[in-house]
């Protein structure tokens, strides 16, 4: 449902979507501009608008970001894509995981390897490690940073201190190489 609110006397349109699924709210701003806003589904629309408020200076920032890419090409991949490259990036990602789970002493279940439009990967309670398969795509050290921060998440299930200290155990250097993580987020899509 396409809906307009009005934040520091700007305009903002944005959709709203209402899904059994979710639990919890979740805005995001897309490449693109488009900002979309998802809810549980008995979830009063008064309530998501309160929550655009609240986020009010993080959707701008996310705004003011993707406004510096306007105009310029941005991959885009489809489905075919994944298909064709996710053995690749399986086998990729295996390599990483093993070499640095093995010198950090990091267990782990099982990979999986996604075709995600918001995340780099995640890890899961039973020990299972997920990968976009765009991960082919991305600098070694945007490569080893990733694949770093999820191992971390099999010993500390959060992004606490005790988590941050982990990653910094493991890769030194991780606050460069997040900052140039950012930079791909355009890759996602």
């Amino acid at each position: 449902m396409k809906k307009q609110i009005t934040l520091q006397n700007k305009k903002v349109a944005y959709t709203l979507r209402k899904s059994k699924r979710a639990r919890r709210m979740r805005l995001a701003v897309y490449c693109d501009g488009s900002v979309v806003v998802t809810t549980p589904h008995d979830l009063r629309e008064t309530v998501a608008e309160r929550f655009i408020r609240e986020k009010t200076e993080w959707l701008f920032s996310k705004l003011a970001f993707f406004k510096q890419f306007e105009g310029k090409p941005v991959a885009r991949y489809s489905h075919d894509d994944y298909l064709k490259y996710k053995d690749n990036a399986r086998a990729l990602v295996q390599e990483k995981v093993e070499r640095f789970a093995n010198e950090h002493g990091n267990r782990y279940n099982k990979i999986s390897i996604k075709n995600q439009k918001t995340c780099w990967g995640s890890c899961s309670r039973k020990a299972n490690l997920n990968f976009n398969y765009k991960i082919l795509f991305l600098p070694e050290n945007v490569q080893d940073y990733i694949i770093t921060h999820e191992l971390c998440h099999l010993k500390e299930f959060n992004h606490s201190k005790r988590f941050w200290k982990l990653v910094t155990g493991m890769f030194p250097d991780y606050q460069e190489v997040k900052t140039e993580l950012r930079k791909h987020s355009m890759s996602l899509r």
